[in-house]
């Protein structure tokens, strides 16, 4: 008999809350995204071209998200190459708005 592999489940998040706290961010920051809730996550688009910016699922426990990005491949995609980019909502609401390695505003 094989032992079962450990499978990491994605716990149950309230997706209307995350939802909320994204509104806020937005408006705090002066808007220009909407945000639109889509099966299992939130897509991020710029209000001005419609674009695509990010994408954010919860990911393990609490308010813990991935972070995605609209690849080049026309469709949402992990960041990196070593595995998904998991932060804080709040982390990663900063991490989208700075762009620091140019994916999500271009």
């Amino acid at each position: 008999m094989c032992p079962r592999k450990a499978v990491k489940r994605k716990s149950a998040v309230n997706l209307d809350s995350i939802l909320e706290r994204i509104a806020a961010f937005n408006e705090a920051a002066g808007g220009g995204v909407r945000i639109q809730r889509q099966s299992n996550g939130i897509s991020l688009y710029r209000e001005d071209n419609g674009r695509p910016i990010a994408r954010l699922r919860p990911f393990g426990e609490g308010d813990r998200v991935e972070v995605l990005w609209w690849s080049h491949r026309g469709k949402w995609e992990q960041i990196g190459d070593m595995g998904p980019v998991v932060m804080s909502l709040e982390e990663a609401l900063s991490y989208i708005s700075r762009d620091s390695i140019g994916v999500f505003w271009g």
